[in-house]
């Protein structure tokens, strides 16, 4: 049965502390998980993750200059940090990016001096005494609304945001062009990257994911589909067009094929915790740069190299374009990316030994252990392997997240959320 394509999970994101998991969809909304509490009785049930808030976030809209329909897919959530008691995310569809505030009420205001209980008007020759109003406890409610709307800044479709260290400005990036913003003024960004040639029949490259350093509210680094990375410094000048370091392996060319250009583009970029390292994901594998050595990544990690004799196939069928995401844990020592087959890869930096997990109905029974799935290529297959042609390919995991501190990871297969944790003893 296949899903309805407006429940497809689009991003995830959990926020600073890990308390709340935001997921956003192809229809255009938000679904918030929060984690329970742990209690009393039950210590060992560490919280669950449960529906805290579900809200439309976009609608689908029409440019009618352009005579194009505007998707309300949710491309990109980002989390502030929370300030007070109240929570604020960043959703944004390919043209339009939403500050949400999200907060809750336990307690409603009563006796109003002008207005009965339902709320209409007295006559106000029937008001003889003052009533003080008092706040009554009621059923909690968590309540969605949004404080800021960020329009009308991009031309081409959004493909990233990222809200900066100094969490006063964020940015927001296109094919072609990265904007700042301050979160308090939406009429107008600041235009910080702009690759876009005077005439288009030029354009060898296009910016595939941005993301701002996580210390220093100077830097960013974004990615091309040339499979080159670019770090600037916002105190070089006010346009970053020239970058201060530009990341890029030489290609081997024994490997080159009609396909090198294809998959060498970056779909995903995401600096390390503490801000020494660089991760990339391209179509096979997963890289990591250290910020003081540009001419070749530190360390490279074959996600599904069995893949390499498929791409014919993959190219016919476009998954050969789908963009994978990748993430750190909280230490930085695992990196976590997806692959097809509901097939997820861990690769541990330390011991450098990885293992592929499946993200399925079939093994997700509560508090079950996931077992490490292989893949083989050719020849006699044992038991428990799966033949790289019977893999799903229309199963694909793009979208994962990492709890901040906790061995937590959020798997978005099509239409389900799978959240696995390391076992408790």
């Amino acid at each position: 049965m296949k899903p309805f394509s407006a429940d497809i999970i689009s991003t995830v994101e959990f926020n600073h502390t890990g308390e709340l998991l935001a997921t956003g969809d192809k229809g255009g909304r938000v679904v918030i998980f929060q984690r329970e509490q742990e209690s009393k009785n039950q210590v060992h049930r560490r919280g669950e993750y449960n529906v805290y808030s579900t809200f439309q976030s976009h609608e689908p809209e029409f440019d009618y200059l352009k005579s194009l329909e505007i998707e309300e897919k949710i491309n990109k959530i980002r989390w502030l940090p929370q300030q007070n008691a109240a929570y604020f995310l960043l959703s944004t569809n390919d043209k339009t990016v939403k500050l949400w505030k999200v907060s809750e009420r336990d307690k409603r205001p009563e006796g109003y001096n002008l207005k009965d209980e339902e709320g209409r008007l007295r006559d106000p020759s029937t008001i003889t005494t003052l009533r003080v109003p008092v706040l009554r406890p009621m059923d909690l409610m968590v309540e969605a609304t949004p404080r800021r709307v960020f329009a009308n800044a991009h031309t081409y479709h959004i493909n990233s945001i990222s809200v900066n260290s100094d969490y006063e400005t964020y940015m927001s990036a296109d094919d072609l062009r990265i904007n700042l913003w301050n979160f308090e003024i939406t009429n107008q960004s600041f235009n910080i990257v702009d690759i876009k040639p005077a005439n288009m029949e030029e354009l060898t490259e296009v910016i595939t994911a941005a993301e701002f350093h996580p210390h220093h509210c100077n830097t960013f680094v974004y990615s091309s589909s040339k499979g080159t990375i670019r770090l600037c410094d916002m105190r070089a000048s006010a346009l970053c067009d020239r970058h201060t370091k530009f990341f890029e392996e030489p290609e081997d060319p024994s490997n080159r094929s009609f396909f090198s250009e294809i998959i060498s583009s970056i779909s995903d970029v995401k600096f390390s915790h503490s801000g020494r390292y660089i991760m990339t994901r391209d179509y096979l594998t997963v890289k990591v740069w250290d910020l003081n050595m540009e001419n070749r990544p530190i360390e490279t990690y074959q996600v599904h190299d069995y893949l390499r004799s498929k791409l014919c196939s993959l190219y016919e069928n476009d998954c050969i374009f789908d963009k994978f995401e990748c993430v750190w844990n909280g230490s930085d020592s695992v990196i976590m990316t997806g692959s097809y087959n509901n097939f997820f890869r861990m690769f541990d930096r330390n011991t450098k030994r990885d293992v592929t997990l499946e993200a399925s109905r079939e093994n997700s029974k509560p508090r079950a252990i996931l077992k490490p799935r292989k893949v083989c290529v050719g020849g006699k297959r044992r038991k428990d392997e799966i033949s790289v042609d019977s893999l799903d390919f229309s199963k694909k995991i793009l979208h994962t997240a990492w709890h901040p501190s906790e061995n937590i990871i959020a798997v978005a297969a099509t239409n389900n959320l799978y959240i696995f944790q390391d076992k408790v003893n």
